[in-house]
């Protein structure tokens, strides 16, 4: 299969599944963007996560990520906690209420991603995460 060949079919997965999600996330009656949901993946994820951090990952201005995490500061998800080593940033992290909806998060990819298996192997699912991390590692190089 030649290169070009490639765009179609990942931007068709790529569509499906963030449609998927997004349905998944409204049906379960779960009010955030997907920004805010990546944002939340992400705080809950990363040890030591700062705003900066935060940027960089996301790839996104610092006026869309601080609207992000008022936001999320104001709906209880996340606190923030001094930073003992530079006392000009500090640390982000789920609150108990972050933490359960990561919860529900996970769940909805997780039956997202079981509908999206179906009828693979085990083999073919493990080429595909091999492959798919290998495409995304050389397009992040």
């Amino acid at each position: 299969m030649h290169t070009r060949n490639l765009a179609d079919p990942l931007q068709q997965l790529t569509h499906a599944y963030k449609s998927h999600i997004r349905r998944a996330i409204q049906q379960a009656g779960i009010a955030l963007p997907i920004t805010h949901v990546r944002t939340l993946k992400f705080i809950g994820h990363t040890r030591d996560c700062t705003a900066q951090t935060l940027t960089q990952h996301m790839r996104r201005d610092k006026a869309q990520i601080t609207r992000a995490l008022n936001d999320l500061l104001a709906g209880g998800l996340i606190v923030k906690r001094d930073n003992p080593q530079d006392r000009r940033s500090q640390y982000l992290h789920l609150s108990a209420q972050g933490e359960a909806l990561m919860q529900r998060l996970q769940v909805l990819e997780s039956e997202a991603a079981q509908r999206m298996s179906e009828g693979l192997t085990n083999e073919q699912l493990e080429n595909f995460i091999q492959l798919a991390r290998q495409m995304a590692n050389n397009l992040n190089t």
